[in-house]
């Protein structure tokens, strides 16, 4: 072949190689650490922190009472807990469902609704001085030893604690994947980080923090698309270590609908490029001024290619650049790169599915694989201005959990 020809062929590929080894080292690096994960034993006899379940949510009148219901029936103390619903635009109906229930309701109604805004809004209105703050989505049912757990995790004097979020439906395909994404992002971003001795990541729900701390640090908050970045961002600056809780259960809806999962996905992937943005290069300072690890890993997480999208572009070089080194005659070396880089990822992957995962109805569901690849680049196409509107995830009838 014409050497200009091939020498073109090699710069692509080298080019191709190099924007993809470090996306895939990361998660192969969290993804191994986070097979030694083992949680921590709970301290014995911790007295019960006041606490307040802040339950935001917007429309969601078909999902809100089955939730209240559901957080009401913590095993905690009654009188140490109070399950606080932000009824944002609610039906008349469903408040007085709500108000026939031993809960606080708090009615807001914004120009502009977002979760911060609603979570702001409650925790001026509320006069008791809380020591812990739990934030749930609107669909999110715990485990009955949820808040016991959280309670006692804050012995260990984190300002900040996330919870294990995972699926409480997988009746769709899409369902089934959304739900493997959510394991594979607790493996690496959750438990990996925290073998490391890093932060684990905050997911907007099934959370807890310090009250004073939050209520103090959200004042200021004003975003609306990605609040939970924000703050994740703001904590890491200030050196504070987020724990994290395998066994503390949070049961979340997975999407069930194309254009949900499409929308979703739009709204986190321009939060993330937009708080990269940002915090890029006062975390490469801090890094290099402070040695702030934690802060810089965070920032350098926003900009990894989804995960979906990652495995997807390595299989496809990897095949691709395998076939024209074998036409073109360039050295077998690079093929071997190349089948070494898809080794990482595919083991990455391997080592961050929970063993449950591995069934029929999962490899059923890998048949649309490819199409959740197609709506991951839709949604990057469409992410300009997604984190500065609001875009409302709706939750359907809320599924029983498999706590139940």
């Amino acid at each position: 072949m014409n050497p200009v020809l091939n020498t073109f062929f090699l710069v692509v590929q080298i080019v191709a190689f190099a924007a993809l080894l470090p996306p895939t080292l990361y998660i192969f690096i969290f993804a191994s650490a986070g097979l030694f994960y083992k949680q921590r034993p709970y301290p014995s006899a911790v007295a019960p922190r006041k606490i307040a379940v802040l339950i935001p949510g917007y429309k969601e009148d078909d999902v809100i009472v089955e939730v209240a219901q559901d957080a009401l029936a913590q095993d905690y103390p009654k009188d140490r807990v109070d399950i606080v619903i932000v009824a944002d635009s609610f039906q008349p109906e469903t408040l007085a469902r709500l108000k026939e229930l031993p809960l606080i309701v708090i009615e807001v109604k914004f120009d502009k609704s977002t979760k911060s805004k609603a979570l702001n809004k409650a925790m001026e209105l509320l006069t008791i001085q809380y020591d812990l703050a739990v934030v749930l989505d609107a669909d999110n049912l715990m485990a009955p030893d949820f808040l016991a757990k959280i309670n006692a995790a804050f012995e260990w004097n984190y300002m900040a604690v996330q919870g294990h979020r995972a699926a409480k439906n997988m009746d769709t395909p899409l369902a089934i994947l959304d739900a493997v994404s959510e394991e594979i992002n607790n493996h690496i971003f959750r438990k990996g980080h925290r073998v490391l001795g890093l932060s684990s990541a905050i997911i907007g729900s099934g959370m807890a923090f310090r009250y004073s701390f939050f209520k103090e640090m959200m004042a200021s908050v004003t975003a609306i698309g990605g609040f939970d970045k924000e703050i994740e961002l703001r904590m890491l600056k200030a050196n504070h270590t987020i724990g994290y809780l395998n066994d503390a259960l949070v049961f979340d809806e997975k999407v069930q609908k194309a254009e949900v999962f499409s929308n979703q996905r739009r709204r986190w992937l321009s939060a993330q490029l937009h708080y990269f943005r940002t915090d890029i290069l006062s975390s490469c300072k801090a890094l290099v001024t402070k040695g702030n690890l934690d802060y810089f890993d965070k920032a350098i997480q926003f900009v990894q290619p989804p995960r979906v999208l990652l495995l997807g572009a390595v299989l496809s070089a990897l095949i691709f650049f395998i076939v024209i080194n074998f036409f073109v005659g360039l050295p077998f070396l690079y093929s071997l790169l190349w089948l070494g880089l898809g080794l990482l990822c595919i083991m990455a992957f391997l080592f961050s599915v929970p063993g449950k995962f591995y069934n029929t109805a999962t490899l059923k569901a890998l048949g649309s694989l490819p199409g959740g690849m197609l709506l991951m680049i839709g949604s990057l196409l469409r992410i300009r201005g997604a984190n500065k509107q609001f875009i409302h995830t709706k939750h359907s009838a809320a599924t029983p959990s498999p706590k139940k």
